[in-house]
């Protein structure tokens, strides 16, 4: 059978390597979308530096889990006042770079709430004019530098908004490990956990493939020996670099087959119990791993090559890994029933995420 890989962004990675948004950027005009502390840790004005009067409007107070709420004034307030730049840079963390993603697909109207209308409808459309998008994550974990899609969510009305559009894939990426050395722990942890999350997704998944493995298996391998060792030492630049490329390796898995099951539940864990999404779409991973081991021959293959043959040893190890770390692993450690988390599972198979997990039938 033919396998098909397809990611179409320019990736750089290595140290220092936000050096190249310089020649990048040339004869271009910029926006930049970043988050509230960025400028406090000297990085709006190291862009400054680097890009001169080419960088013209800066959004700098993107808030975690980008909502309608906050996403409205600043989309209709980018169009009126920096619909002439040519690209937008986004530097932070999953967040920055969703918040970006959804910037840069101009309505026609230029209102927000025209945009929201065409998600809603769940369809692929072609935006009235768009922006090309450059990524520099400043946490190592969300991989949505190198994939297509943003989650906005709605928590007033209990909503999510998944965005998706050949427009919304960076056009390049720079993964530059230096940009992470100050990260705290808790982030570090939930980011990184992020991207074992999608690791694993991509390989309990109808749309898993050999290439699409040999990513997830590598990621995987590298984060649970590195991430540990990282929270104890933060400061180690080899360390850092080691889970830059393992969450780097995480997105390029999940860019061509989507997550599954954990990330389904998860959005209700973010949007019902505040959890955020690194531990929302992690503390679940030992149970997906129970329910996904004996559906499918090739990927019981594929995870034993990480686990070994003994289900039970399995899900023990990703329990004591994630224990180790301080994230508890079951649904009553953050105040869901038995009967709920049923509920919440059964739901969670019914979501596009959800009918991608190989186990989704017999549920």
């Amino acid at each position: 059978m033919t396998t098909r890989f397809h990611n179409p962004v320019d990736t750089r990675f290595g140290w220092s390597s936000l050096l190249e948004l310089a020649d990048i950027t040339e004869n271009q005009t910029v926006a930049l979308v970043t988050f509230p502390e960025a400028r406090g840790l000297g990085l709006v004005d190291r862009i400054q530096e680097l890009l001169g009067d080419r960088l013209v409007y800066v959004i700098e107070d993107v808030q975690p889990n980008p909502d309608v709420a906050q996403l409205r004034g600043t989309y209709e307030r980018f169009w009126q006042e920096a619909s002439e730049c040519h690209l937008v840079i986004a530097v932070g963390g999953g967040s920055a770079i969703d918040t970006a993603k959804a910037l840069i697909v101009g309505t026609e109207s230029g209102s927000f709430d025209e945009l929201l209308a065409l998600l809603a409808t769940g369809k692929p459309f072609v935006p009235a004019r768009s922006k090309i998008l450059i990524a520099a994550p400043t946490t190592a974990g969300t991989g949505s530098e190198v994939t297509p899609w943003a989650t906005i969510w709605d928590a007033a009305s209990h909503k999510k908004y998944s965005l998706h559009l050949d427009c919304t894939w960076p056009t390049i990426a720079i993964v530059d490990p230096e940009l992470m050395l100050t990260v705290p722990a808790s982030v570090t942890v939930s980011t990184g956990l992020d991207a074992l999350s999608h690791a694993l997704e991509s390989i309990w998944n109808i749309n898993a493939n050999p290439i699409s493995d040999t990513f997830a298996i590598s990621a995987i391998e590298d984060i649970l020996g590195c991430l540990p060792l990282l929270r104890r030492d933060l400061s180690n630049k080899d360390l850092r670099c080691r889970m830059a490329l393992a969450a780097l390796k995480a997105g390029m898995a999940f860019s061509n087959t989507k997550t599954a099951l954990a990330h389904s539940i998860s959005y209700e864990m973010t949007l019902r119990h505040g959890l955020p999404h690194g531990i929302a779409c992690s503390f679940t991973l030992p149970l997906v791993l129970g329910l996904a081991w004996g559906h499918d021959e090739a990927r019981d293959r594929t995870l034993q090559r990480i686990f070994g043959n003994d289900l039970h040893k399995a899900q023990a190890r990703l329990r004591e890994f994630l224990h180790s770390l301080e994230v508890k692993t079951e649904f009553a450690d953050y105040g869901v029933t038995p009967s709920e988390a049923q509920e919440m599972i059964h739901f969670a198979m019914q979501g596009a995420r959800g009918k991608n997990f190989i186990g989704s039938q017999a549920v």
